[in-house]
């Protein structure tokens, strides 16, 4: 039977408005990376009508000449604000650090809490540039690999703790003399998990037994699972707002639940015991931060939300189509939809032949869809590939589709 869009209660959404030649005409990498006939839904931008609050100041910004170097703290009183309403929690406005993206912020955060040759633990599958930043910076990845039910696994996160350190639970034991970090993702880009406050508040007892600080990456914060039609809605928790974290350091953003990433910026913000950790963190950290892009996320911050809201219906109604598109034309492919992010984590190994070996490829190559490949994503992500859900109900029915197309003339060869 075919998928009945029309089975929710949300129909029209941000996601639902720009049409086919329209997105074409974007000359981002999403839609400029590949061929005319290839159907983009890999990299994390969204296929959506902008936030009109987000025009409104950009537009009044540049009329006004408003285009000179950024100063204050603008950024980080927009974002309280907004954690305040969201999520009833109220960051330190005043030790936060503006800094122009989430990887170059965590970076900076890294250096000061690290030096070279020690370690960066990460939990894979995860965003690739975890691997590559902190590796670039010399310090050495040790992976704590996700569960099987793809969420933290305490058990995985003290091995890698004790290598990271060398020592024992408490300081007990001789120790490497190197410090560590861990870097969280959360939310969990590929899975779509959103940590619970249990979860978070085992970690960190953990990562303070072994004397390792947590550094955040929160730019999903704001994309979680609203709940439709019955379903239960997903809530995203701050690191910060959770006991432990006095001394943690989240790097956060409205980047990705406004899609901005052509108007990057950055927040640092850290428990109490983080306070002179930031500070450290030199000046001209700063000196690219842009200050239009603070100008657009202070706007989508403080007058986006409704905007926001209606992308995660359409993102949650997405999720749920593609169950139903997935049962009808690829089967064996395993999906379980995430409670956060607008990416849908899928694993292909059981397709048959090279469909199943490198099903980025065969559905580049075969169908003209371009999905992530899993592999870039580390340790978990042999045979999976990420598709990115922000989208319209159209163009995610004619991907999957031709996906399913590409296997029906029979067994691919082996």
């Amino acid at each position: 039977m075919s998928p009945d869009p029309t089975r929710t209660t949300v129909t029209a959404t941000p996601l639902d408005v720009p049409t086919l030649d329209e997105l074409r005409r974007r000359t981002s990498v999403k839609w400029q990376a590949f061929g005319p006939d290839v159907l983009p839904l890999w990299v994390a931008e969204m296929d959506a009508a902008p936030c009109e609050p987000v025009v409104d100041a950009v537009t009044a910004a540049l009329r006004a000449g408003d285009t000179g170097y950024d100063h204050g703290s603008a950024y980080a009183e927009a974002f309280a604000r907004f954690a305040q309403r969201r999520w009833g929690w109220s960051p330190d406005v005043a030790t936060a650090r503006t800094l122009p993206d989430v990887m170059l912020g965590i970076v900076e955060v890294v250096r000061v809490l690290t030096a070279p040759g020690d370690a960066v633990v990460v939990n894979p599958p995860v965003y690739p540039p975890f691997y590559g930043f902190t590796q670039n910076e010399g310090r050495r990845v040790v992976a704590a690999p996700l569960g099987p039910d793809l969420r933290l696994d305490l058990a995985a996160l003290e091995r890698a703790f004790a290598d990271a350190t060398g020592a024992t639970p408490h300081g007990r034991g001789a120790g490497s003399g190197h410090r560590a970090v861990w870097l969280l993702c959360n939310p969990h880009n590929p899975t779509g998990t959103a940590h619970t406050p249990a979860e978070l508040e085992a970690a960190l007892a953990l990562a303070a037994q072994y004397g390792v600080r947590v550094v955040a990456d929160e730019i999903h914060a704001p994309v979680t699972r609203p709940g439709l039609d019955g379903r239960p809605a997903t809530a995203h928790t701050p690191l910060l707002a959770v006991p432990g974290s006095d001394d943690a350091v989240a790097v956060v953003s409205a980047s990705k639940a406004w899609n901005l990433a052509g108007l990057k910026a950055a927040l640092a913000v850290g428990g109490p015991g983080a306070a002179d950790d930031l500070r450290r963190i030199p000046e001209e950290a700063g000196h690219g931060v842009q200050h239009v892009s603070v100008i657009a996320h202070v706007a989508a911050l403080d007058h986006g939300e409704e905007w926001l809201d209606a992308v995660l219906a359409g993102v949650e109604r997405n999720a749920h189509l593609l169950t139903d598109l997935l049962a009808e034309h690829l089967p064996a492919v395993r999906y379980r939809p995430g409670e956060a992010t607008y990416l849908a984590w899928l694993d292909a190994r059981d397709l048959p032949g090279d469909a199943g070996r490198d099903p980025r490829a065969w559905f580049l190559d075969r169908a003209g869809v371009a999905l992530e490949d899993g592999r870039r994503f580390g340790p978990g992500g042999e045979g999976h590939v990420r598709l990115n859900l922000a989208t319209s109900i159209d163009l995610l029915t004619e991907a999957v589709g031709r996906m399913g197309a590409s296997l029906a003339t029979g067994t691919p060869p082996a």
